[in-house]
């Protein structure tokens, strides 16, 4: 059964790029403004793909004012685990479209990557799941085990309607092990799994010196400056290596485990590296002290100012701006609590205002982290998989940014193991213009789903 599977996958190998560049070519943006009919034909198309790949109950489930989910299922395999497959179908916005050298919803191939919105972040991930499925459908006639598929239509808005959906339909999701097709790799060809998110907390900090802007010349000098205030705060919130200097900030940062340190240093990921993917201009330093880049990345918290508005460039003029705002970030790692890091923040600006300005500080977001233990049978199954699919050893990976949504959904499905896994890598712009996929690793993944099935049924 299985070497059948493989055999189909490997020689459909150009349909699979045509049926990604149909989904690509479906603008759906999730996004206010954006047309509600193109998720709705977004989520049609992944129905009628499904359906092609000889799923089963095929249908579109909403709830409220979300978007269209797609499910379908295969359900034959008596005694065998229940898998739910996820993926997402709606999209980013394109951003400036001048600077794609493609049109965005017109998928086009080029050194061996798939260019177009959406290509990588998630319809890839559809693809994956389609296509492996298929690849067994098509020849032996049945599955190795059971599976389920949901696929998203608001990930990219904050799945706000998700944990109501997920509630409703808990019967029907209902699963032994969740694969999450909406991460990537840590470098092409390289076959990767997520064990660890960053999560999130924001604040809102606005400081104040007068009741309306004022004539920097007829009334500047003795009138605090909002803006050098909120300057001098801001600057205290990291330490000359670039640390957090926020106290009790690192208190509850869980270390990393023995698999996780063997993994991360197997990557052999330098600051050379981090600089070439990140961009960094030459000459600017790498911070945040003695760390490595991995554990710097996915494993330690980070503090960012997202944005800081008085006046604007546009408009600007001779004043001392009345106030002065900005929004600050920390990412959080196991096991922090982001209620915890967003009172520390607060109170640390508060107590370093100067000159008695007034401060106001909001929550504006929070998103909790996810971490797993990768050392679980059900994450050495899935690694087996990536390893035979990718003909490489696979590695475990952390993600620096957040994918809200894991946790609860791990807990209504009963606290079943979540594999996180996708298609991108460092390359692929999810989210900016040029959005692509390395093809290359399209096919390995469809491989790897491929052999995950048949590792995933061998167990108990």
């Amino acid at each position: 059964m299985l070497n059948a599977a493989l055999r189909h996958a490997a020689s459909s190998r150009k349909r699979y790029v045509a049926e990604l560049s149909r989904l690509v070519a479906v603008p759906s943006c999730s996004f206010p403004g954006f047309p509600r009919a193109e998720l709705n034909r977004s989520a049609k198309a992944v129905a009628d793909l499904f359906r092609r790949a000889g799923l089963q109950h095929v249908q579109m489930l909403s709830i409220g004012e979300a978007p269209p989910y797609v499910y379908a299922d295969w359900l034959h395999a008596p005694g065998k685990p229940t898998v739910l497959l996820y993926a997402h179908h709606d999209v980013q916005p394109v951003g400036d479209e001048d600077k794609w050298k493609s049109p965005p919803y017109r998928a086009e191939e080029r050194k061996g990557r798939l260019y177009g919105r959406g290509a990588g972040d998630d319809k890839a991930g559809i693809i994956v799941h389609a296509a492996s499925i298929e690849a067994y459908l098509k020849t032996a006639g049945r599955l190795p085990l059971n599976v389920k598929l949901l696929i998203e239509g608001e990930e990219e808005v904050g799945s706000d309607n998700q944990p109501a959906f997920l509630k409703r339909y808990a019967k029907l999701l209902s699963a032994d092990v969740l694969v999450i097709a909406d991460s990537g790799n840590f470098e092409t060809g390289l076959p990767s799994m997520t064990t660890s998110l960053r999560g999130l907390v924001a604040a809102d900090v606005t400081v104040s010196s007068c009741a309306q802007s004022l004539h920097s010349g007829m009334w500047g000098g003795p009138i605090p400056d909002p803006v050098l205030a909120l300057s001098k705060m801001l600057a205290t919130l990291i330490d000359g290596k670039g640390l957090i200097a926020i106290r009790g900030m690192y208190d509850d940062v869980r270390p990393l485990n023995k698999i996780e340190k063997e993994s991360y240093a197997s990557l052999r990921y330098g600051d050379a590296l981090y600089r070439k993917q990140a961009g960094m201009l030459g000459g600017v330093e790498v911070i945040g002290g003695k760390a490595s880049a991995p554990e710097k990345l996915w494993r330690l918290p980070s503090i960012s100012v997202n944005a800081i508005q008085a006046s604007s460039r546009k408009d600007c003029a001779n004043i001392i701006n009345a106030s002065a705002w900005c929004r600050v970030g920390i990412r959080t790692v196991p096991d922090m609590s982001e209620e915890k890091a967003f009172r520390l923040l607060a109170a640390h600006l508060e107590a370093r205002a100067p000159w008695g300005v007034k401060v106001e500080i909001v929550k504006s977001t929070s998103g909790h982290w996810w971490g797993t233990d990768p050392s679980d049978e059900v994450f050495q199954a899935a690694r087996r998989a990536l390893s035979k699919g990718y003909g490489k050893k696979a590695v475990y990976i952390g993600t620096g940014g957040s994918i809200p949504f894991v946790g609860p959904f791990s807990k209504a499905l009963g606290g079943a193991p979540a594999l996180l896994i996708g298609v991108e890598d460092p390359y692929s712009a999810a989210h900016s213009e040029n959005e692509s996929v390395d093809l290359g690793d399209l096919q390995k993944a469809i491989l790897s789903s491929v052999h995950l099935y048949g590792e995933l049924a061998a167990l108990e």
